[in-house]
């Protein structure tokens, strides 16, 4: 009689649990593109891919350009929002000068435990100039997407705005902000404090952090200027330049005393 209740009863029950605990893999495809596959682009001229997607779970969805099967690293490419169920996403890079690109492989990034991994791949011919871009017209599907997704971070935004913040996570913010203002601060005003006060070779060797602070800053903001997700990571990037800036003219500030000590 146990005998019967295990095959009828508990082991079909088992199978229905193992069945709604199982979650599929994420699927996605390249539906279209503009321009087309084998195609010329300009500098910071956007490639965009139209992704169709099935997923159980939310995911980022990325679109990254490759060229023999190595990612070419001297490109942008889109962010993204959490995606879940079935619909269509909007995936684009472009390239800073003059490169090729022989693949688009899609990213994902997602999971209880968080994880990014590629699931798609697709052929293409593209051409970087490094020139400057010639005005051509969107098709409507990427104008149509490119709306949607403008309004999707416009109510993403002003949801996150809505939603009360801890007095801790307040504390935190303005301590890491702060850092970095005053890292920002350090950074580049010590080496231009090295440039006015110092003399001969002592002057040079502050030249350095000068030159590379000025170039870390310049390039912010001409990226975000032209494109405001370019440098997302803005604070991290002072703080790892202003400190190496810091830390720099403080070895060259300390060997400088102690050889007037000597």
């Amino acid at each position: 009689m146990d005998e019967i209740v295990v095959k009828r009863v508990l082991f079909p029950m088992m199978l229905v649990l193992l069945a709604l605990g199982a979650r599929a893999e994420p699927v996605v495809r390249i539906v279209a593109t503009d321009p087309a596959i084998d195609a010329t682009l300009g500098r910071d001229e956007s490639f965009y891919v139209r992704i169709e997607f099935t997923t159980d779970e939310p995911v980022s969805i990325w679109a990254r350009p490759y060229f023999r099967a190595k990612q070419v690293q001297k490109a942008k490419s889109n962010p993204s929002m959490r995606h879940t169920g079935a619909g269509h996403a909007l995936g684009w890079f472009s390239l800073d000068g003059v490169d090729a690109v022989d693949e688009v492989r899609i990213k994902l990034g997602g999971g209880k435990r968080y994880r990014e991994w590629d699931v798609a791949s697709y052929p293409v011919s593209l051409t970087g100039t490094g020139l400057p871009a010639a005005q051509r017209s969107r098709p409507a599907w990427v104008e149509e997407m490119l709306a949607e997704e403008k309004e999707r971070y416009r109510q993403d935004y002003e949801r996150r705005m809505s939603e009360p913040v801890s007095t801790g996570s307040m504390l935190l913010m303005s301590a890491f902000m702060l850092g970095v203002l005053g890292l920002l601060l350090v950074g580049a005003g010590s080496p231009l404090w090295g440039l006015w006060k110092w003399r001969g070779g002592w002057r040079i060797a502050a030249a350095v952090p000068a030159l590379m602070m000025a170039f870390v800053i310049g390039r912010i903001v001409v990226d975000t200027a032209r494109d405001p997700t370019s440098h997302n990571l803005w604070p991290f990037e002072i703080l790892i330049w202003g400190g190496a800036s810091a830390v720099l003219m403080g070895a060259l500030a300390l060997v400088k005393w102690l050889g007037q000590r000597a």
